[in-house]
């Protein structure tokens, strides 16, 4: 069975190749095919004008290659097809090629106003009527201003327009492609569209959205999903996801059209900095697959994690010293040769990938074959492009299909997120479900015990235990407290005298009387506070309260009491504090209300005054005496500490049965004290 199992996944793990291989191929077959009917369409009508919606489109003009200021017509030139892409037409040409074109003004009832519109003229153009200069895209000097990604919409001033025989004349100034680090800012020119104003306005605002407004939408959808990505990451403290932001912040930054059109800088170095780019890019796609594949930098498995993050940042250092070092006239080359070495890595880190995710039988598995296999097809589509094998003239796919791909990457990555917290959640609740059963039985088990009356036999080592505590470190405890020289000394065993009272008050299970415990939490309360330099008022009901108290109750109180005190000294910054004692017979409960006049709790602790130690251990101490303490506090305006209890059926005559000077109680211990 195992090798079955393991054929069948070698077997699935083929067609996913053949699948991806074939993918990139018949990709690669459509653009072209693309390519070559456009190009076979446009030498099969060779017509100059076409008329459609009263917009004529000029797909042939008079080209001259030249610099002058006006058309050069003394100069040779030729019949030139639209558009016009100089890698092929003029190889190796930088400056200005102008172009004429011949038309007649035909006025349109329902527009009088004439417009001419350029799809695309990369660098540069301007564009001249009948002689007249009547616009002007930036600078036509080099550097020329860099309007490879815009459309112009230029309106003809009737002044200069004639009846028949008007002369349009563009100029276009651009870089050769050696020049250039990618094809799409070679020199060019796409064919030319003139008619009404407002049916060119609509063919240029389309064009307008399709190549720069889409773009800048999808840039900022991408900065959005990478922002959130390094939020994600910072919160899961996950490497991929770090690099898959930073990949997707990089994107969004290079085509989102939100570079400068003219900058006063040399060619060589704008196209030097946007190469840039690319190898910090590549660098983040391949740890982002290593690392979601699950390999990490420090893994020693079939790749080194030390030497791939070597490479990849060396990369980032050798590919601007290189195209310096080529020099301005073999830019191309140079990019083109770095662009081949960052897509075989994607492609290493793609193949990687799913080789782990196949193994793994990982669930996102399939969804990652066809989005990498896509990725892989662009990445073909424009190298193939780059090397002149394709014609994709205005085309840009990287530019619309890779946003996708990053969003559905972040919706996958997304969904693995919320279904990891989803996991944690349910983990989180079954534990809670589980701890409850478990103190449900345990409490049952104690019932169960009680009943059996094993306490007997418990309550009788208590005793024990406790008579050993109080007849023999308690005495040991005084007389260190009294003969000892170091304060500090004396005041640690004052404190584990107290400490011991208590617990042996717990030990002996002997209730008392309320009214002595009262004097007992107050003369220990007030004497802490004035210690602490805290002015204590303490509230006392007016009559003698005879009422019953548990041993178990009077331990527990102590503690929250004692715990409360020490918030104040400790947090509060108070100067005043007043404590009450009230007993509600009527509910059979007593309650003790400590008010502190201090700063209060701080609002960033709102909500979660449950997560200290402290507050925790008051609550449930209160809990298990089936009461409740309640903390009131806001910043400015101290802290309100409310805790009700109830009073235990001890009866009176079991507390004066039990004595009032039994071995642990504060009468004993001041008695003691005293006769050291």
């Amino acid at each position: 069975m195992p090798a079955a199992s393991t054929t069948h996944g070698l077997s699935r793990r083929r067609l996913v190749w053949l699948g991806l291989v074939g993918l990139a191929l018949a990709s690669v077959a459509a653009y072209a095919m693309l390519a070559l009917n456009r190009e076979a369409v446009r030498i099969s009508h060779p017509a100059v004008v076409l008329v459609k919606d009263g917009v004529r489109s000029l797909d042939e003009a008079w080209a001259v290659a030249s610099n002058a200021a006006q058309f050069p017509a003394m100069l040779p030139g030729h019949i030139q097809a639209l558009p016009d892409e100089w890698a092929a037409s003029r190889p190796g040409y930088q400056g200005g090629v102008w172009y004429r074109f011949h038309f007649e003004h035909v006025p349109s009832a329902v527009d009088p106003l004439q417009a001419v519109y350029i799809e695309r003229a990369c660098s540069n153009v301007e564009v001249h009527l009948n002689g007249e200069l009547i616009w002007r895209g930036g600078r036509m000097s080099d550097p020329y201003t860099r309007n490879c990604y815009r459309s112009h919409l230029v309106p003809l001033p009737q002044g200069l327009l004639k009846s028949a025989d008007n002369l349009l004349d563009i100029k276009v100034v651009g870089y050769p492609v050696e020049r250039v680090t990618a094809r799409q800012r070679a020199g060019g020119l796409a064919a030319v569209r003139i008619g009404p104003l407002q049916e060119i306005r609509a063919l240029s605002d389309q064009q307008t959205f399709w190549s720069s407004t889409l773009a800048q939408v999808l840039g900022g959808l991408l900065a959005v999903l990478g922002l959130f990505a390094l939020g994600l990451a910072w919160v899961r403290k996950l490497g991929y996801l770090v690099h898959f932001g930073l990949l997707t912040l990089g994107w969004a930054l290079m085509t989102g059209r939100l570079f400068p059109l003219d900058v006063p800088m040399p060619n060589a170095a704008q196209e030097v900095l946007i190469a840039l780019f690319f190898a910090p890019m590549a660098a983040f796609a391949v740890k982002f697959l290593l690392g979601y594949a699950g390999h990490g930098v420090r893994s020693a498995g079939v790749l080194n994690g030390g030497r791939v993050n070597a490479v990849l940042w060396a990369q980032c250092v050798l590919m601007p010293a290189s195209l310096l070092l080529l020099g301005s006239n073999h830019l191309f080359l140079g990019a083109r040769i770095w662009y081949v070495v960052f897509s075989l890595e994607i492609f290493a880190a793609i193949a990687y990938f799913l080789w782990e995710a196949g193994k793994g039988r990982r669930a996102e598995f399939w969804l990652m074959c066809v989005a990498l296999g896509v990725v892989a097809a662009v990445l073909g589509i424009e190298l193939s492009y780059q090397a002149g094998l394709l014609r994709l003239w205005g085309i840009h796919v990287t530019h619309f299909v890779m946003p996708l791909l990053y969003a559905a990457v972040a919706v996958r990555l997304i969904q693995v997120y919320a279904r990891a917290l989803q996991t944690a959640e349910g983990a989180r609740q079954q534990l809670e479900k589980r701890v409850h059963e478990i103190s449900v039985e345990i409490e049952r088990n104690f019932n169960q015990i009680a009943e059996l009356r094993v306490e007997q036999i418990a309550e009788k080592e208590r005793k024990r235990i406790a008579s050993d505590l109080h007849d023999d470190l308690g005495a040991k405890l005084l007389t260190i407290v009294h003969t000892s020289d170091n304060d500090r000394i004396s005041t640690l065993a004052r404190e584990a005298l107290e400490e011991m009272r208590l617990s042996v008050r717990g030990l002996t299970g002997r209730p008392m009387v309320l009214s002595d415990a009262l004097a007992d939490w107050r003369a220990e309360v007030v004497s802490r506070l004035g210690q602490a330099g805290i002015e204590c008022e303490w509230r006392n009901p007016n009559e003698i309260i005879e009422e019953p108290l548990s041993s178990r109750t009077y331990v527990q109180t102590t503690r929250i009491l004692r715990e409360a005190v020490s918030n104040v000294i400790k947090h509060s910054a108070a100067s005043h504090v007043v404590i009450a004692a009230e007993v509600l017979l009527a509910h059979r409960e007593f309650q003790l209300v400590i008010q502190d006049n201090g700063k209060g709790i701080p609002l960033e602790l709102d909500g979660r005054l449950d997560r200290g130690h402290g507050m925790t251990s008051m609550k449930h101490r209160a809990k298990q005496l089936s009461g409740q303490c309640l903390v009131e506090s806001g910043p400015g305006f101290g802290t309100v500490i409310r805790l009700t209890l109830p009073l235990e059926m001890a009866t009176l005559q079991q507390v004066r049965a039990a004595g009032m000077t039994m071995p642990g109680s504060a009468a004993s211990m001041r008695s003691n004290a005293s006769s050291h």
